[in-house]
């Protein structure tokens, strides 16, 4: 105790900081995030790293996985089933396009959702903000995103498409599409450390949200009076806005968006309030 006490009169600023578990309903403490900027930053290379470390192709995966999907799309769906594009966009090009934002929303969905059971010896060993480890696992994604868009921008030009002012809004359903796998992810994150079978359920899941969303055909099919109603699934604005922003031809996405914006909105608030209420107890139960 002698040698504590001459240890602190010889550092006078020194700062003794107590972690303790939060009490009911906490802030969001999103500033925390920034302070560990540099740990999102390893975590996020870590993950990259993990993905590509002993494979034979490497980051081509990025471009094989959609790519075959969408020669399944297009011989299955349109030349077997006959299901046709918008403004007589080639169906490849119309699948495509789809297929990017949903690749990436799934496997950051998938990504996320698992994240805390696959970090559970850090997160048991230091304190740092949880909520680091999901979004990392989001922010991922985005090697393979860059690396597929290179060919959908080769296969724009192939068909002869010239991209417009409007592909300035891609950005942002880049960024809800990321949003709303980050609002989602939350959700099953925290329920994975509480209960291990929901990992069996996302896959399920995953599956099931994507014919639910209009990549093999498009929203116009659904009817005036539903469209409000089928913006209830996020990723459908995600997607026809990529066909609007990169094609320049599009159904309308007004009313899609209004209503996805609002409902990943509420998912995203309320995930967050439900991760910070959940992250006290993570250490012990995971």
């Amino acid at each position: 105790m002698a040698d504590s006490q001459a240890v602190a009169d010889e550092l006078p600023g020194l700062i003794h900081i107590h972690i303790e578990p939060s009490h009911g309903w906490v802030s969001l403490r999103l500033r925390e995030i920034w302070e560990y900027r540099e740990l999102l930053y390893f975590l996020v290379w870590r993950d990259i790293k993990v993905r590509y470390k002993q494979t034979v192709l490497g980051a081509t995966w990025a471009v094989i996985q959609p790519f075959m999907i969408m020669i399944v799309f297009s011989v299955f769906f349109n030349q077997l089933a006959g299901v046709k594009s918008d403004n007589n966009i080639p169906y490849p090009l119309f699948t495509y396009t789809a297929l990017l934002p949903w690749q990436l929303f799934a496997y950051a969905l998938q990504e996320s959702s698992n994240s805390l059971v696959a970090n559970q010896r850090l997160i048991t060993k230091v304190y740092f903000p949880r909520l680091t480890i999901p979004i990392s696992a989001v922010l991922a994604g985005l090697v393979d995103f860059c690396i597929a868009f290179v060919v959908l921008l080769g296969m724009i030009f192939y068909y002869g498409y010239h991209l417009t002012l409007s592909v300035l809004a891609l950005p942002l359903f880049l960024f809800f599409a990321i949003v709303t796998a980050l609002a989602v992810g939350l959700w099953l994150s925290a329920l994975n450390v509480q209960y291990r079978d929901v990992r069996y359920v996302i896959s399920f899941l995953v599956q099931f949200w994507m014919f639910l969303t209009p990549i093999a055909y498009s929203s116009s099919i659904v009817p005036a009076w539903a469209r409000p109603l089928y913006g209830l699934n996020p990723m459908a604005g995600v997607v026809e806005g990529f066909r609007w922003a990169l094609l320049g031809k599009s159904s309308d996405v007004g009313p899609l968006l209004i209503v996805s914006v609002t409902v990943v909105l509420a998912l995203l608030v309320g995930g967050l309030m439900y991760f910070r209420r959940m992250e006290k107890t993570f250490a012990d139960v995971i």
